[in-house]
């Protein structure tokens, strides 16, 4: 037996790292490399090309030298677009907007000015990935709060679950994984409830533009005090382009530069110039297929899966027919059909996620074989 390196005799890592693990979303995607022609329903990733005006924007500003570092808080431009924007939809005023690497980018510096050790932030369950880990990583406690079967929050859970090291509330509008969106209703009695126990509010907005049945609703119409993260990921096809920002009080906001000037310095530049051309793009058809590709899969799978009609973004969250989701999942790769355990993104077992942000051919065919696999 071999002597172990000495570098690694003395390799210490933080604790913290002790609270965070390997995405389940991204070990699926990472089949996909050494699998040809499978379906794959695992990450949430548009499949339609980036709009040519936001492609020939970022080409422009390579090609103008657009290359360097912006100020951390973001092209001056770009945050007054935003601002612009924001105040459109209603809700935001005098806040401050800073523009982050992605909107991922943007919970880790909110939580990272505001958390502190042993805080308690209440999360919805089913939740996206990231939240109950970048939570751990700052020192606060996830506390889940249940909303099976139909994955709707309501004020009485919140009421439930709040106790006195309740800080924040990770909400999620429209939700990833389970594609609910919310009404103006139900949006105002979670700020309503917020209000009362002087919650603090962080409410990821990045699928905001995959609302099919209903207008969005932000957060900022009913709580100007919360912090709305929202991006340019999704609506436009630029995922890779790592560009977000976040909108809110303007002493929060403030901290949070202060934060990325030692951390992420600014977000890509180049990005932000190209996504100035992206206000003006009208994605309306885009989404109009997406929900037609909502119809699709509900249609095609509501015989054999128990499952609730998303709303929004582009996901659903089905319950497995049979056994854990792990053993369900592992069958359907068998298939050469990817999709996502539900206990990666749930403190449950028993569902799993599906992106339906594939071609329409694609959905045909792994429709076919989920369909074929409940029968077992």
């Amino acid at each position: 037996m071999g002597l172990i390196p000495y570098r690694f005799l003395m390799t210490r890592f933080a604790r913290r790292m002790d609270q965070v693990e390997v995405s389940g979303i991204r070990r699926i995607f990472d089949l996909v490399e050494g699998m040809n022609d499978a379906v794959d329903f695992s990450l949430g990733q548009p499949d339609f090309e980036v709009p040519e005006p936001v492609r020939r924007a970022a080409v422009a500003a390579i090609q103008s030298g657009s290359n360097k570092y912006t100020v951390t808080q973001g092209l001056p431009a770009l945050v007054e677009r935003v601002k612009d924007e924001m105040k459109r939809r209603g809700g935001f005023k005098d806040g401050g907007v800073i523009v982050t690497a992605g909107s991922a980018g943007a919970l880790f510096l909110a939580l990272g000015v505001l958390a502190e050790e042993g805080d308690e932030v209440l999360v919805p369950d089913p939740y996206f990935v990231l939240y109950k880990h970048v939570v751990r990583f700052f020192g606060a406690k996830p506390v889940f709060l249940d909303t099976y079967p139909d994955f709707r929050l309501r004020p009485e859970k919140i009421e439930g679950a709040v106790t006195p090291r309740t800080r924040f509330l990770l909400f999620n509008n429209p939700v990833n994984p389970t594609g609910m969106a919310y009404t103006a209703d139900e949006v105002a009695a979670v700020a309503a409830v917020a209000r009362k126990h002087r919650i603090q509010v962080l409410s990821d907005e990045i699928y905001d533009a995959f609302v099919y049945d209903f207008p969005h609703e932000p957060i900022l119409k009913h709580d100007p005090d919360a912090v709305l993260v929202g991006g340019f990921s999704k609506k436009f096809g630029i995922t890779g382009w790592r560009l977000g920002f976040a909108a809110g009080p303007r002493e929060i906001i403030d901290k949070m530069a202060m934060l990325q000037q030692f951390s992420f310095v600014c977000a890509p530049s180049t990005a932000q110039a190209a996504a100035l051309a992206a206000f003006d793009v009208d994605m309306t058809s885009c989404i109009q297929q997406y929900r037609m590709k909502r119809d699709l899969l509900v249609d095609g799978l509501k015989d054999r899966y128990e499952l609730v009609r998303p709303q929004g973004a582009f996901y659903l969250f089905p319950k497995c027919p049979w056994g854990s989701d792990e053993e369900f999942v592992r069958r359907a790769i068998e298939a050469r059909c990817l999709v996502v355990p539900g206990r990666a993104c749930s403190e449950r077992g028993t569902h799993f996620r599906i992106s339906y942000a594939q071609p329409e051919e694609k959905l045909r065919r792994g429709i076919d074989v989920l369909n074929q696999i409940a029968r077992r």
